[in-house]
């Protein structure tokens, strides 16, 4: 079985610095342009503690758009074994590579992943994420065959196929997006048949979700289903970076084994204390073809100070509260999309899809939202009223709320579902 403990406090450290300096040298000496460059004024024999790690530059996303595309792989090409990619807004995608020894941890990492979650070697895995370049579904589908499941590579989309699968082949645990794992509840409740259906398990990732949709989407499901966070991001290999357990919800264990992580300030850069918000900076300790260096993910969390479960040593972080580039500026005031959706979910009289529009027509940015009912006999200028009103004290920014049918509003059934919406003329674009 794949380690779900980890290790005590001191060989644990003595692991990760030894590692590091390994990683430090290697980078220094491999005769990669981007990081002679990058560590030029860098001394691996001056790492010797984890105090040190600060001390290193960070790398960033514009990283590797700047050296599109392999300008950063440290091994030969004909050492590596595979290549997946992200969209980039520049138009160019971020490009990642992995050699036979980065599969394996890869794998490593997706099989702890889903052991903490609860699966069994004896279960079959519904892995609906996306198969391709992008990395979800690859992750997950090796993390499955690692730990011992039979996994059903059915991807993303044709719910139709999706259901019948999943009835048919009695599965306990199923991988997906958030939104796509509660469309396949409401299908499944349209055609009567949820009550047929084992899942027990959702690892969802790939997307932003809050404790408000989590309970959403347990509600969806039925009683004796748990929603499950699972984090990674294509720069650092993947999902199976950290993962959150059913006793310890709200927590996600980061396998600091392999990904080493800091929380600092997004605006100086500096360490913040344990349990301070800040941006989640990794560096990969164990990756051989293109290994990052301090990477500053963007996304804000903490580290969480108290050790959780006596028999768990994992670095604990925060699930995810946002992005510090998700963060929408209007007029004046620092928005994230993630304080919208907990102020959604936590109402009961609205459903679980919403979209959110910044309107950039006029002087002044403007902020609407447009949301589902639930099944509710609220009248909806009741409900409308309430949103705005809450909105108002948490964002403390005017933001029109229109209510519209359940169901009325487009469901996505491939790929991360989109929630923010830009509008620049007179067309809608919500549709």
């Amino acid at each position: 079985m794949p380690d779900t403990v980890g290790l005590p406090a001191e060989p644990r450290a003595a692991l990760q610095v030894e590692r590091l300096r390994s990683l430090v040298r290697r980078l220094t000496t491999c005769g990669n342009t981007f990081w002679s460059e990058r560590l030029s004024e860098v001394d691996p024999s001056s790492v010797t503690t984890l105090q040190d790690l600060p001390s290193l530059p960070f790398t960033v996303k514009a990283d590797l758009r700047d050296t599109y595309p392999l300008g950063m792989v440290t091994t030969p090409l004909t050492d590596t074994t595979r290549l997946h990619a992200s969209s980039g807004t520049s138009g160019k995608p971020t490009i990642v590579v992995y050699t036979p020894h980065d599969l394996a941890v890869w794998a490593e990492v997706n099989a702890r992943s889903l052991a903490l979650a609860g699966t069994r070697p004896d279960d079959i895995l519904h892995n609906g994420y996306g198969y391709g370049l992008f990395t979800g579904g690859l992750g997950l589908h090796y993390g499955g065959e690692r730990l011992g499941c039979t996994v059903v590579p059915v991807s993303g989309g044709n719910t139709a196929l999706q259901l019948q699968l999943l009835r048919d082949l009695g599965s306990r645990v199923m991988s997906a997006t958030p939104s796509f794992s509660l469309l396949l509840a409401e299908r499944a409740r349209e055609q009567e048949i949820l009550g047929d259906l084992n899942v027990e398990i959702g690892i969802l990732g790939a997307e932003p979700w809050s404790e408000g949709m989590r309970t959403r989407i347990q509600d969806a499901w039925g009683g004796g289903f748990t929603a499950l966070d699972i984090y990674g991001l294509s720069e650092v290999i993947g999902p199976g970076v950290a993962m959150e357990a059913p006793d310890d919800l709200g927590a996600l264990n980061v396998f600091d084994d392999h990904f080493l992580p800091e929380v600092v300030d997004p605006e100086s850069g500096e360490v913040v204390p344990d349990g301070e918000w800040g941006e989640l900076v990794l560096t990969t300790l164990t990756k051989q073809a293109m290994p990052v260096l301090r990477y500053r993910t963007g996304d804000i969390t903490r580290i969480l100070p108290d050790p959780g479960p006596p028999d768990r040593h994992w670095t604990r972080i925060a699930r995810l509260t946002g992005r510090s580039d998700d963060m929408l500026v209007v007029r004046g005031i620092n928005v994230y999309p993630r304080q919208i959706e907990t102020v959604l979910m936590d109402d009961p009289d609205v459903g679980a899809n919403y979209a959110i529009v910044v309107d950039r027509r006029g002087p002044m940015v403007e902020l609407r939202v447009r949301a589902e009912l639930g099944d509710t006999t609220a009248e909806i200028p009741e409900v409308t009223d309430r949103l705005q009103k809450v909105l108002m004290d948490r964002l403390r920014v005017r933001t029109p709320v229109e209510l519209v049918p359940p169901g009325s509003m487009p469901r996505t059934e491939a790929g991360k579902v989109k929630r923010v919406f830009e509008q620049v003329d007179d067309t809608d674009p919500l549709g």
